[in-house]
């Protein structure tokens, strides 16, 4: 059936499809949806679809009828069933074929989304098959003249567990005391399985697979949802703690004090890890993350990448580079070795590891990693992004060592500050990062910056 082309494009947006479900989503466009891409991936000579979804109440029924418009392309599909979205990319990958996840990864209860990969895990965007599918979805989804295809089930959770487990040098950890928030997401099922045969003591938050979330929104990024796991690790003395977003592939760090763990720390310590096995290997890193991650890679011998901010930026930069890892300050970390698609349980078995290794605590073991201090991003709602950031690049002027428009605009100023403003796509928003030698150094830029956005 056709479709308004402005009710469907506010559902397929630049990197997936996400909406609330019943209001932009339901079983029929979810099924347009895989007729369109089958389409599209039959085209390049795929054969079947892997399919898998998170424990919202609508993703069993959503997946099922994704399948449908598959298979009534006929192409194959097979569902994993629950899993998270890296451990979809592993089936991806594993079976080499095309993959959809449902998800809306951190969103509240009422939102669902599909996640789309083409096989080996690799990303479809807007310009490389989401804005095709949304043409089809629109004007209707030719009906297929050919056999209809079939549906299999497979569990890969054991094959997954096991395959992350052998990227990353677990041998020297000593026991290790992990306590675990999965706010209700994926985590619940994927981490179990993965943490069995270490030894470490896993102290699970919030396992129960449960889309509507009853005990914090399953987003890390917030520091809200990070109190609980917080109070847990002070109150217990665990060595570490670790939460994971909705979809379980993102990956957030607190150490044994407590205390949350910057994500371009954490992109500091895997790629020395990944640069001790690969000596030379480029490093990927979004221009928002700490200037230590470049730094870093820089002395280990490596080479640094700077990019957009983006996982389809990162992934494209992996491709072309081929890059040995990839990270972001949103803790999405990308390994080559994992077809180039990001995984939070590796980097947190990368942390495990480094912790696990030596007798030092968490907290001094990532000094090493945190040389400067940091905003954050801070987010201003306005009506002219545009005119508001060229007041603040006019107001520090005289203090500015570079600026570019990679992503946004970067300030470099005299001395070792930056920050960087850039417009949200999708809001009107403007989204400020200050990194600086000191927190009154950052502090004082962000007052200064925020009283001109914010004028």
């Amino acid at each position: 059936m056709a479709r308004s082309a402005e009710s469907v494009h506010a559902v397929i947006k630049a990197y997936d499809v996400r909406g609330v479900v019943g209001e932009h989503i339901d079983a029929a466009f979810v099924q347009d949806v895989g007729g369109a891409f089958a389409r599209l991936v039959r085209a390049e000579s795929a054969t079947k679809v892997v399919i898998g979804y998170d424990m919202r109440a609508s993703s069993p029924e959503l997946a099922r009828a994704f399948a449908d418009g598959v298979t009534a392309q006929g192409l194959d599909v097979v569902l994993i069933g629950l899993a998270s979205t890296d451990q979809l990319y592993f089936a991806s990958g594993l079976f080499d074929c095309p993959g959809a996840m449902f998800t809306a990864s951190h969103n509240p209860a009422k939102y669902n989304g599909i996640k789309l990969c083409r096989a080996g895990a690799k990303p479809v965007g807007q310009e490389t098959g989401l804005a095709a599918i949304a043409a089809e979805v629109v004007d209707g989804v030719p009906a297929y003249d050919g056999a209809a295809g079939e549906v299999s089930e497979e569990d890969v959770l054991e094959q997954y567990a096991s395959f992350v487990r052998g990227l990353v040098n677990l041998s020297d950890l000593r026991p290790l005391t992990v306590a675990v928030d999965a706010g209700n997401g994926m985590g619940g099922h994927t981490v179990p399985a993965v943490f069995e045969p270490m030894p470490v003591k896993l102290q699970p938050l919030y396992f129960e697979l449960d889309g509507t979330f009853p005990n914090h929104e399953a987003n890390p990024l917030d520091p809200a949802n990070l109190v609980d796991l917080q109070r847990h690790v002070r109150e217990t003395g665990a060595d570490i703690g670790l939460a994971f977003d909705g979809d379980a592939d993102r990956c957030f760090v607190v150490d044994e004090l407590g205390n949350p763990v910057s994500p371009s720390a954490v992109t500091a310590l895997v790629a020395e890890r990944e640069l001790a096995k690969e000596p030379g290997a480029t490093v990927i890193h979004n221009l928002i993350t700490s200037r230590a991650v470049p730094e870093l890679v820089t002395e280990l011998g490596g080479h640094p990448v700077r990019t957009r901010v983006g996982h389809s930026f990162i992934k494209q930069q992996m491709a072309e580079t081929g890059a040995i890892f990839g990270g972001e300050h949103s803790a999405h970390y990308y390994f080559r070795d994992f077809w180039g698609a990001d995984s939070g349980m590796l980097a947190g078995l990368y942390v495990l590891a480094a912790l696990g290794e030596q007798d030092r605590p968490l907290s001094e073991l990532m000094a090493k990693y945190e040389r400067y201090a940091a905003s954050g991003e801070i987010n201003s709602t306005v009506s002219d992004a545009t005119e508001r950031t060229d007041a603040v690049v006019a107001a520090f002027a005289d203090r500015t060592a570079g600026v570019d428009r990679l992503d946004g605009v970067t300030v470099e100023l005299q001395g070792d500050a930056w920050f960087n403003l850039r417009a949200s796509n999708t809001e009107p928003l403007l989204r400020l990062n200050v990194e600086a030698p000191t927190t009154a150094d950052v502090d004082a830029l962000v007052t200064e910056i925020l009283g001109i956005v914010r004028a």
